[in-house]
């Protein structure tokens, strides 16, 4: 029972270990894309409906959460369906180091919101830039098994997150800090994968 539970072991770790030299090909483009597109028309919600996000920041808060949810599911749902028709075999192993790399951002990110909610809310400002970010964290911690120039929307993001800090103050709070940044930050991202398929000759 012993050499075949170390047999098992050693085959586990051999998956893993592919999986972590594999380019992962879960992430569909046009599903990207349709993430963009949502984040910008979340933007243009808020700027109709909420135009003084600072006093209703639950409500501010309550957009950004529920368009991130739903973009977070759309990916996830393609991505299990994408990764066991091109992945195979290694499906499940590929799958955890996707989660496993952008977990801890996404954890933080929540977590910060959070804390700036509870403790400190004259800083609610400042939670777009950080999460875009915390997002570019993420992105730069994904790029060792996505194309190389996944790392231009993690450059994106870090910027767009810069910026919307130095705007200081409400301002940073306007629908179009989130909407243009993840917006044309998702709408990015698919076109890399795009980019990186058609010079690929892939047909996923």
């Amino acid at each position: 029972m012993t050499d075949l539970h170390k047999a098992i072991g050693d085959i586990s770790s051999i998956r893993r270990q592919m999986a972590r030299s594999t380019e992962f090909r879960g992430y569909g483009p046009v599903t990207l894309a349709a993430t963009g597109v949502s984040a910008l028309l979340a933007a243009a919600a808020q700027a109709e409906w909420l135009p003084d996000p600072a006093n209703h920041i639950e409500i501010y808060l309550a957009i950004w959460a529920s368009t991130a949810i739903v973009s977070a599911a759309l990916i996830g749902t393609e991505m299990f369906a994408r990764t066991r028709r091109i992945h195979s075999g290694l499906a499940d192993e590929m799958i955890h180091m996707a989660v496993e790399q952008f977990l801890p951002s996404a954890g933080a990110g929540a977590l910060l919101t959070f804390v700036l909610l509870r403790f400190v809310p004259s800083a609610m400002w400042m939670l777009p830039g950080v999460w875009q970010i915390i997002f570019s964290l993420g992105i730069f911690a994904s790029c060792r098994f996505l194309p190389r120039l996944m790392v231009a929307p993690g450059a994106w993001y870090l910027l767009t997150g810069l910026v919307s800090i130095s705007l200081a103050g409400n301002r940073a709070l306007s629908p179009w800090t989130m909407g243009i940044a993840f917006g044309l930050g998702q709408l990015l991202v698919a076109a890399v994968l795009m980019f990186h398929a058609s010079e690929a000759g892939d047909d996923n």
